[in-house]
């Protein structure tokens, strides 16, 4: 299905673009007028484009509805200082909440029920209930149109960050990912949580490079089984693998003798074994079942 995105109207744009881009970490962030009213509304306009320097860029876009300017942006060209505070599960309906447009002057603190601790760094406070708090300096804004949806892009530089510490590791040292419960925005109504339940590592090598699916055996490549998460998990080895020849594995065995006389059918059954056994990471059992295959 084709989508000509410009031909589309604001809020069909918006949809399709919004359920495809997806899932978008919220920046929920706390600011402060030169009157010191404070606002706190939340963003899925964001993320860290820099680590050195430390920037993040977020985007309170011109509203779609009449084209006015969020609260937020007009804080921050009169107060270039900001909080962003990590949204968690633990918070989703109240931040949900805090994005009613109230009009300028009243606090989303009091009408979302979060409650306000002084920084260390910057002017605006931040909300307790958020278990990381993010104080940066703001130092650029940059326009992407007049009308209304058009983005304007915040960048700011981390001075700080307030961790708590229930979300630790054992050695205190940096964040357990699976303890900080993130939200992110989908489409629509949609949101997405973090739990350790659908949290997964994939292997990266940084300084060797791994062979690639175009380095595989024509028929472990070119599988009717084997899906493209597997290619790339076979191919990031460094080297291809030999036989071991010390590898035993009962299954393999079984598949080897029951199926010597179909070299097609054992070859599908090598390649599901190898598939199972890739779902559970184990990548170097893998290579030997499917070598076993290629020495077969």
């Amino acid at each position: 299905m084709f989508i000509d995105i410009p031909a589309l109207t604001l809020p069909q744009r918006t949809a399709w673009l919004q359920h495809a881009i997806a899932p978008r970490p919220i920046c929920f962030v706390s600011t402060i007028d030169k009157e010191g009213n404070v606002n706190l509304s939340p963003f899925s306009f964001f993320n860290l484009f820099s680590n050195n320097p430390p920037v993040v860029i977020f985007s309170p876009a011109r509203s779609g509805r009449d084209n006015h300017l969020k609260d937020t942006l007009l804080n921050v060209k009169e107060v270039p200082e900001i909080v962003i505070n990590i949204c968690d599960i633990d918070m989703v309906q109240q931040v949900s909440l805090s994005s009613c447009e109230y009009p300028k002057g009243v606090d989303e603190f009091m009408k979302a029920g979060f409650t306000k601790t002084k920084a260390s760094m910057v002017q605006p406070p931040m909300v307790k209930e958020s278990k990381v708090n993010l104080e940066c300096k703001v130092f650029d804004i940059k326009s992407l149109g007049e009308m209304g949806g058009a983005g304007q892009l915040i960048f700011a530089e981390v001075l700080c960050m307030h961790v708590n510490e229930n979300i630790l590791n054992e050695e205190k040292t940096m964040i357990d990912q699976k303890k900080l419960h993130h939200i992110a925005r989908l489409g629509g109504d949609y949101y997405a949580s973090i739990t350790p339940e659908n949290l997964f590592t994939v292997p990266k090598p940084i300084r060797e490079l791994g062979i690639g699916v175009d380095a595989l055996p024509a028929s472990i490549r070119n599988s009717t089984i084997l899906t493209g998460n597997n290619l790339g998990m076979l191919a990031n080895v460094q080297i291809l693998p030999l036989v071991d020849a010390s590898f035993e594995d009962e299954k393999l065995k079984n598949i080897v003798q029951y199926f010597s006389s179909n070299p097609v059918k054992m070859e599908k059954e090598l390649h599901k074994y190898a598939q199972e056994l890739l779902s559970n990471k184990k990548v170097n059992e893998a290579w030997q079942v499917l070598l076993t295959g290629e020495n077969t």
